[in-house]
């Protein structure tokens, strides 16, 4: 193995009084992909700043090979002091590197003209990774590197980091992201690292393992102390230098495990107040339609929003995804058509740009609307600190200012204050921006189990799959076409095919809002063949799949016999735990040859 290019160890640092890094360690070799997971707060921007040397530790070691040239990438660049995108994208790059900028610039929908100054998040965020993967750097440290970008901008982005050289350090929510991406997974818990060398897609299973292992050990030491602390009462009759032994022993086991109980994993609590919706039809749109003068956005949709649907809307920034919703619950009448909506809708909106959180209000008034120490949830009243606490805030944030929290903290915010309030319409823009997996986690099941309507647009293409019932998919020159199921589904049906039109950039927009939808337009580049790599996966997958197959059936074999439970439990729990992650592949292979196969056919005709 070669030496790291990065190598950090026995990292400490204290936020606020309260010790956010305590011990953790990061090590990349040349060339190597790691995504860096955990929860929001728990110091995974603050170690990646500290790795890129914004941040000076306060204790422990940090090489970087002499040399090396590092580009980090912010959650949220600052390009103020740029007047144009060109100059920011081209800022430390020597005359030849200027047109890799423009034909990276050009790649994202941008000509480099842009005025930074009034430039949208996803503007910037383009902006940001054109100079990243232009500069050409030995070590890219990305934190979100996906937010505010659309589903034909992420495959890109996917496709340029598989390509590069680069060693890679990612902080992102998206699972696909991270699977395609990254071989190996960082962990940060508590304070500390553990390493997993293996793909994103086996991380979960593996956390939830190192969770139980670890709290066997708090059980284990539980029941230590309760055993000293017996003796202490009751055997102290024996030998004094033996005692002062224990007392001390004693002393240092309740020490081991004031430690553990402070570092204990909170738990995200999630709920929403369901109000009562009469109405069996929610929300009918008949013929409408959104135009400017030089483009259309909605061309004569008809669309009929039932009880109960999760409505997933996709497709290229630009495409009118925003409008749409505004029309939809009523923020923007259309231009033409006619929307019904039901008398007795009780409808709660988080949008993707967090407006309610502006301001140098504290949480807990932001969460009490300055009312007291209460917070309205539903019918009931809850003391501010025990709400959130479900939603993993300390006592001691309540007079922090909204200001100062994190993405991911600010992020649940916003879910705290929407779930307090009754509805049975949900609207959704952008929910998944700067959240954990976890709680992603949490929100998808919330979701999953809410009996009334969600609206939701999203560029998380696992979310989607895991939450719609349909998907409404931009087809470009104001068509929208409705598909049953998630992404996945509607991408089966489409034959493979993303949603990847375009709109034109110059087309006039009414709000800053539908301006971060400003599109990237694509490369001029063609192609009339899968690349060597492409072809090669599409010629292997059929053995694989066949392979997989093979492997399912002898599970399904084995647990056909019916005496196989009682007899060996544990080997049953394997075979099934076996099966299940055979399917899970099968499941992927299967969709992968069908996605090549129908670039292919698409390519060649």
């Amino acid at each position: 193995m070669s030496a790291p290019i990065l190598n950090l160890q026995n990292i400490s640092y204290t936020l606020g009084g309260r010790p956010l890094l305590d011990g953790a360690e990061l090590s990349v070799q040349p060339g190597e992909r790691l995504c860096l997971v955990g929860r929001n707060g728990s110091g995974k921007s603050t170690l990646l700043r500290i790795a890129a040397g914004e941040l000076e530790q306060d204790s422990g070691e940090h090489f970087l090979q002499p040399g090396l040239k590092v580009y980090y990438l912010p959650q949220e660049p600052d390009l103020s002091a740029w007047q144009t995108v060109f100059d920011y994208v081209t800022s430390g790059l020597d005359e030849t590197a200027h047109y890799k900028a423009r034909a990276m610039l050009s790649e994202l929908g941008m000509d480099g003209s842009e005025r930074c100054s009034a430039l949208s998040g996803g503007e910037a965020r383009r902006s940001a990774l054109a100079r990243a993967l232009a500069s050409e750097p030995d070590l890219l440290l990305l934190d979100e590197p996906t937010n505010h970008l659309d589903l034909p901008c992420i495959a890109w982005l996917e496709q340029e980091l598989l390509a590069s050289q680069a060693g890679m350090v990612i902080i992102s929510h998206d699972r696909r992201f991270l699977e395609t991406l990254c071989r190996a997974v960082l962990w940060l818990e508590q304070g500390k690292t553990q390493r997993l060398e293996a793909n994103f897609s086996h991380f979960e299973s593996w956390r939830d393992e190192q969770i139980e292992l670890a709290e066997r050990a708090a059980h284990k030491l539980d029941r230590q102390i309760a055993r000293e602390e017996n003796w202490m009462r009751y055997g102290v009759t024996a030998r004094r230098k033996r005692n002062v032994r224990r007392v001390a022993e004693l002393a240092d086991l309740r020490a081991e495990r004031r430690d553990i109980a402070s570092r204990q994993r909170g738990t995200l609590k999630l709920a929403v107040n369901e109000a009562e919706n009469t109405s069996k039809i929610v929300i009918a749109a008949e013929d409408i339609g959104w135009s400017y003068p030089e483009r259309t956005l909605i061309d004569s949709l008809t669309l009929t929003v039932s009880k109960g649907d999760r409505l997933g809307v996709c497709g290229a920034n630009g495409a009118g995804k925003t409008t749409l919703l505004k029309l939809l619950i009523g923020a923007l009448e259309p231009q033409k058509g006619e929307i019904r909506r039901s008398p007795s809708i009780q409808m709660v909106t988080l949008d993707q740009q967090r407006s309610a959180l502006e301001g140098d209000q504290t949480v807990a008034h932001f969460l009490t609307d300055g009312h007291g120490d209460m917070v309205q949830v539903g019918t009931e009243k809850r003391h501010v600190i025990g709400y959130m606490k479900d939603f993993l805030f300390r006592p001691e944030q309540a007079r922090t200012p909204v200001s100062h929290l994190s993405g991911g903290e600010r992020g649940r915010l916003a879910l705290a204050a929407a779930l307090a309030r009754p509805s049975n319409l949900l609207v959704l823009d952008e929910p998944t921006n700067d959240l954990d997996l976890e709680t992603l986690d949490l929100l998808q099941d919330m979701l999953g189990d809410y009996t009334g309507t969600v609206l939701l647009v999203s560029h998380d293409r696992d979310f989607l799959d895991r939450l719609a019932t349909s998907t409404l998919v931009a087809e470009g020159d104001g068509r929208w076409i409705e598909y049953a199921g998630g992404y996945s589904d509607m991408l089966a049906q489409r034959k493979g095919t993303p949603p990847q039109e375009r709109q034109e950039k110059t087309a006039p927009t009414s709000s800053s809002q539908e301006k971060a939808e400003a599109p990237p337009t694509r490369s001029n580049k063609t192609t009339h063949k899968l690349s060597y790599k492409e072809q090669r996966e599409l010629d292997q997958l059929p053995l694989t799949i066949e392979a997989l197959e093979k492997d399912a059936m002898l599970c399904r074999k084995a647990l056909a016999d019916p005496e196989l439970y009682s007899r060996d439990p544990a080997r049953f729990e394997k075979i099934t735990a076996i099966l299940a992650e055979t399917e899970k592949k099968l499941s992927e292979a299967e969709e992968q040859w069908l996605e090549l196969e129908a670039k292919r056919e698409s390519l060649e005709s």
